[in-house]
């Protein structure tokens, strides 16, 4: 007998939860919303919600709407995202998390009060990805983008640095970059560094670390588009070796080794309860 143990802390984080509530709340109202990019890293939710009239769009088909109205998702978009809807009457539904929106609003105050002192602000996060193109936006794009140690040789230390994080990286990650740092400022240069990872977000790392180790063999749910899908699932399989990173039900086709006694399903925060409570009722199915 198989025993199947979906992770509780795994699934939607509040910010994901936030924007697909406005987005069924709208669509129960009108018939045609927009939504700009993927409003969830996951595949098959996107397609749920496309079913019920949601219809993705690129910034390039953005340009081109008059009077429509558009989603904004948790990630947040630039000022100039705003400016466009204003010009071309678009009605904006922003579901923009609310973690993500103070740490725009730090960068901007940060940005307004500091550029004329020639201060470097710093963004460790991934290349363009949607929230980190957001907080650029907050500074006219002069914000230079860090993803790894390597990248510190592109700042200027004789010249203040004010560092950010994206909100989904790791504490470890962004700690490393810290201390990198202040081991290569010049004396008496200034070095200002505010961790804005979301707590939701970053306590998943420990808790999901701890799930695998519980269990024989894990199945890890998530969306190939999902850079906290991957980097969750490292985390599951330095726990575990027997955990398999999956993105849809029907990848799951034989029964498990024998052996197997306990088996955790767990996922990102884009990863859907009803997906893991699907991909548990498959496992039960083909091995009990």
């Amino acid at each position: 007998m198989v025993e199947v143990e979906i992770d509780k802390d795994s699934g939607f984080c509040f910010g994901v939860v936030n924007a697909i509530e406005s987005a069924e709340r709208e669509l129960s109202d009108t018939h045609t919303l927009y939504c700009l990019g993927d409003i969830v890293h996951n595949g098959l939710e996107v397609e749920r919600l496309e079913r019920k009239g949601l219809q993705t769009i690129d910034h390039a088909a953005f340009a081109t709407l008059k009077g429509a109205k558009v989603l904004l998702r948790a990630h947040g978009e630039p000022p100039s995202t705003y400016a466009l809807a204003q010009q071309n009457q678009i009605t904006i539904v922003d579901a923009t998390c609310p973690v993500v929106l103070r740490l725009q609003r730090k960068i901007h105050k940060c940005y307004q009060e500091s550029r004329a002192e020639g201060t470097q602000l710093v963004i460790y996060g991934k290349q363009g990805h949607a929230e980190v193109n957001g907080l650029v936006g907050q500074t006219e794009g002069t914000a230079i983008v860090i993803e790894k140690l390597a990248d510190l040789d592109r700042l200027d230390f004789h010249r203040a640095i004010c560092l950010f994080s994206q909100t989904t990286k790791s504490l470890d990650g962004f700690k490393a970059i810290v201390e990198a740092i202040q081991q290569r400022m010049a004396e008496g240069v200034s070095f200002n560094y505010f961790d804005t990872i979301c707590r939701q977000v970053a306590n998943r790392l420990p808790s999901i670390k701890r799930f695998a180790a519980e269990h024989d063999w894990v199945y890890f749910v998530a969306g190939r588009k999902s850079s906290n899908g991957k980097v969750l699932f490292e985390e599951c399989r330095k726990a575990n070796p027997h955990a398999v990173f999956i993105s849809a039900v029907e990848e799951i086709n034989e029964p498990l080794p024998t052996g197997i006694r306990r088996v955790g399903v767990c996922g990102a925060t884009s990863t859907p309860k009803w997906l893991m409570e699907d991909v548990a009722a498959r496992i039960r199915d083909l091995n009990n």
